[in-house]
């Protein structure tokens, strides 16, 4: 039976956790009130986690002032960013799960009555929220806040990803070294989660909208003093929570996620929202599927849009009313009676008189239901007999006009001979690149194709070429791009079996990725196609590698449970 810590302490076998706690100066009138645990992302490394350490501060006046002791460790975070362009791009999806592993092991090992959850980046948010589900204890998440844009580019304000969009412009002469050292150091005047919608800013979003995180404070900016209240609200939250008894799946229900999965259409989240969405669902025990987000996208307006389907930051999509006036927009096909950490159902969150409730709402980012950006929503699942298990792609970035695309492949088995086809001007209008052996397995790690896409704007050819690939995709890309195609090339995916010339086409309305060959064609290149030898890796690599599934499960690492191993059964 699951003791708390706050049991614990009280009993008289708890004599010698109580001489531990007192070590550190605890009083006996700290260890009679529920002890709280806060997960900190804080480094001095990671730009969205730069501020954590004020966040967590006012977390801990929070749990003091509503009668809890707080009691605060440390959480690695990695930075895609800082990720991008070298090997450490393999490694940031498999840390997802070092932080799910680091959190579940304080949790249970110390048997806190609960946790404050506090991130902000691309893997470290959807891993706490993974551990949350996983130990079932109450717990809120409270992130760091989006950077501000910061001096305009290309018409609007720029954001981290820009001098990348510059390099192209330098060497052609456009623009000069001065002119480009200027964006750089300008491009993001202060620390957050990059400002435009990344998988960062759009995991925050999506831990709001499945109500694990107070009612509009996924978007306020992370210098904002609001951001403070907002951690210090969290830390009253978490203690609430307990007395009431209200633990993570009570919140991570079917219909919560379901409200998560609509706003990231509405809002036209990151695809990689996707993988993290499952990943959650599964340690919850809720049953969500590939097929339910195909259903729920295609049903769902894209009613606000931000960088980079539009030239608003995130911290613009704050002021326009944020997550809370998008859901007020689709709140008819929302699950209103979901319960979120407020204490409070999602109708009532949204109600005028509520902290979320916005009040004007600046159309110009948020449009009504009625007169949507997309009908359909900013997020698609498509699938054919290049993608049988499904893949993903965001019509939300695509240039318009762009939702069907037929060309001739390009096939490339890394992403390195891509980006030197493209930077070498081999790749011509008309081209789809399928970049492969990227997948969870194969890549291992399934890194984003960010490069690639960038690439190929910097030639102009981001609306006329498009990607293919069984990796992922950055949240800054536009352009015509589709990943997480499954079967990986690594397990024998039809992906593998591409040959340069063989036709594609992309139909984003009709939901299908199709190569343009007979299955005759197919099933005589997969009797001649030769796996891959392993790419040689070690450490947490090669344990993602050969634990990871399929993208449409999450590219969870699947380890078998004891009840498995009883049954019979094992990994995937």
């Amino acid at each position: 039976m699951h003791v708390t810590v706050h049991e614990l302490l009280r009993r008289p076998l708890g004599s010698s956790q109580r001489a531990l706690y007192k070590s550190m100066g605890f009083a006996d009138e700290d260890l009679a009130r529920p002890i709280v645990g806060i997960a900190n992302a804080h480094s001095t490394i990671v730009p969205g986690h730069f501020n954590l350490a004020a966040v967590t501060a006012a977390v801990r006046e929070g749990i003091a002032q509503a009668g809890g002791t707080a009691v605060e460790f440390g959480v690695p975070g990695i930075c895609d960013g800082l990720a991008d362009h070298h090997r450490g791009a393999l490694y940031t999806l498999p840390s997802r799960e070092i932080v799910a592993a680091s959190v579940e092991m304080i949790v249970r090992g110390h048997a806190l009555d609960g946790i404050v959850l506090v991130g902000s980046c691309d893997k470290i948010v959807p891993g706490m929220l993974m551990a949350a589900a996983r130990v079932d204890v109450p717990a809120v998440v409270i992130v760091g806040g989006p950077a501000e844009g910061g001096a305009e580019f290309h018409g609007q304000a720029a954001d981290s990803s820009s001098p990348d969009d510059a390099v192209p412009l330098v060497q052609s002469g456009a623009i000069d070294e001065a002119d480009f050292l200027a964006l750089e150091n300008g491009c993001q005047p202060g620390c957050g989660s990059c400002a435009y919608l990344g998988t960062a800013n759009s995991m925050c979003c999506a831990a709001e909208a499945m109500g694990m995180s107070l009612p509009g404070s996924a978007t306020i900016p992370a210098t904002a003093a609001a951001r403070i209240r907002a951690a210090r609200a969290t830390g009253n939250a978490i203690v609430r929570l307990i007395n009431d008894g209200v633990s993570t799946r009570d919140i991570l229900t079917p219909g919560n996620l379901a409200n998560a999965v609509r706003t990231m259409a509405a809002i036209g989240g990151s695809t990689n929202t996707v993988l993290h969405l499952l990943a959650i669902a599964q340690e919850a025990g809720a049953p969500l599927t590939i097929d339910d987000f195909a259903d729920l996208w295609g049903s769902t307006p894209q009613v606000a849009r931000v960088n980079p389907a539009g030239p608003a930051t995130v911290p613009d999509f704050h002021r326009a009313g944020g997550v809370p006036a998008v859901m007020r927009e689709i709140l008819p096909l929302l699950d209103r009676e979901g319960l979120s950490v407020s204490g409070r159902t999602v109708a009532e969150n949204l109600t005028a008189g509520s902290e979320a409730y916005a009040g004007a709402v600046d159309r110009r980012i948020v449009r009504t239901a009625d007169e949507p950006w997309h009908a359909g929503g900013g997020l698609a699942v498509l699938r054919g007999n290049l993608a049988p298990a499904t893949c993903i792609t965001r019509p939300a970035a695509y240039p318009a006009g762009l939702e069907v695309f037929r060309g001739q492949a390009r096939c490339f088995d890394s992403e390195t001979d891509a980006n030197e086809a493209i930077i070498g001007g081999a790749i011509e209008p008309g081209t789809v690149l399928v970049i492969r052996y990227m997948g969870p397995c194969g890549g291992p790690g399934m890194p984003e194709m960010y490069a690639p896409m960038k690439y190929l704007a910097a030639r102009g050819l981001s609306d006329t070429a498009a990607i293919v690939t069984d990796g992922r995709f950055s949240g800054t890309n536009n352009g015509c791009f589709v990943g997480h195609v499954s079967p990986e090339a690594a397990r024998g995916g039809p992906i593998a079996l591409v040959c340069d010339g063989d036709v594609i086409t992309i139909d984003v309305p009709r939901g299908v990725l199709r190569l343009e060959l007979g299955d005759d064609e197919l099933s005589d290149r997969r009797t001649r196609w030769v796996p891959p030898r392993a790419k040689p890796v070690d450490g947490l690599l090669a344990l993602y590698a050969r634990l990871a599934g399929p993208a449409e499960r999450g590219a969870l690492m699947e380890v078998a449970t004891l009840d498995d191993r009883q049954e019979g059964g094992h990994a995937s």
